[in-house]
């Protein structure tokens, strides 16, 4: 068995290089077409540029109707940030890029279902875009079966890790086994406040109509490109407890995705905040038992995916997701003036 340390911790196997070189211009090609409808929705609008750069942090801002969504809009950064780490052989990249092809996915086969409504086609061939949001359609199934196929096989062995003993200081095992429980422990709760707030939401327009409009594109009856509310929040929760339970039993792998969705779902929460703000939310949160949860629910999404951001995306990591013994060597000097 081969242990010689790796020429370059962090980096992909050699033998690897095409599978995250395919990833890497997969997704750079539909980052660029959702850029491409970000430009033309910003065109068609009243506003200009400035002003979607404003509307990006503050809903209220924004007085276009835009073609794409804020999902949309982080999705297509996050597209962008995982090409570039695929494109870099980084092997963080490809449980980030495995996430996104299980999303392009999941929204192709929302859209192929739809399809089997005649009405829904027919918008199709009639609306003038309606050839270029059925390409767009078509290129994310594309990119989600070339990223998905060639990342499941890029599974990488550790190599040039020495153990440390158990309970040791500079045990980098135990120190991102501890960082991993508690970003799963943070997305597991984050999945049940948002399965009660979907509960709650399902006495409101029943549970048939909403659970349709998860699957079937039909439902709304136009073309959009943007996502539904209740796609988005059936997926986040199914991606938090999927998550979740990986980084709750310690799997290296995951870092890459616990990374990524949590800094969309980071995004997401900023923008709300900034809603709240503006609406004078915060005033009268307490009004109401259902605004101060809220409230509260918001205030625990802000804290917790800001520390799976900084767990995650600590620059102690090492090749495999543990902290650099380098970086506990360095610490103990520091306190102690030796080793």
């Amino acid at each position: 068995m081969d242990v010689r340390p790796s020429p370059a911790p962090g980096r992909a196997a050699p033998e690897h290089s095409g599978a995250y070189l395919a990833t890497a211009l997969s997704l750079a090609v539909y980052s660029g077409v959702l850029t491409a409808w970000t430009v033309y929705g910003i065109r068609q609008g009243d506003g200009n540029a400035w002003d979607f750069l404003e509307g990006m942090f503050n809903p209220g801002a924004s007085l276009a109707t835009q073609t794409l969504g804020p999902h949309e809009w982080a999705f297509t950064v996050a597209c962008l940030v995982i090409a570039g780490l695929a494109l870099a052989q980084r092997r963080v990249a490809r449980s980030a890029a495995l996430l996104s092809g299980f999303v392009l996915l999941a929204v192709s086969l929302r859209e192929g279902l739809g399809l089997f409504d005649a009405a829904y086609r027919d918008q199709y061939r009639h609306d003038p875009l309606g050839g270029w949001a059925l390409a767009t359609r078509g290129l994310g199934l594309v990119v989600a079966l070339v990223v998905l196929l060639a990342m499941f096989p890029a599974t990488e062995r550790r190599r040039g890790v020495h153990p440390s003993a158990p309970g040791a200081a500079d045990d980098p095992e135990a120190w991102w086994r501890r960082s991993s429980r508690i970003c799963g422990v943070l997305f597991l709760l984050m999945g049940l406040a948002r399965i009660g707030w979907a509960v709650r939401d399902l006495t409101g327009v029943g549970a048939g109509h909403y659970l349709r409009a998860v699957v079937d594109g039909s439902v709304l009856g136009t073309l959009h490109l943007a996502a539904p509310t209740e796609f988005t929040t059936v997926g986040s929760v199914l991606v938090l407890f999927v998550l979740g339970v990986l980084a709750c039993r310690g799997r290296r792998e995951v870092r890459g995705a616990l990374l990524v969705f949590a800094a969309l779902e980071l995004y997401v929460t900023v923008r709300m905040v900034v809603w709240l703000t503006v609406t004078d939310f915060f005033n009268r949160s307490f009004e109401t038992p259902g605004g101060a949860l809220s409230l509260a629910t918001t205030a625990y999404a802000l804290a917790a995916m800001t520390s799976v951001v900084v767990l995650a995306g600590g620059r102690g990591f090492g090749p495999y997701g543990g902290m650099r013994t380098e970086g506990f060597r360095t610490a103990a000097v520091g306190r102690n003036g030796g080793l």
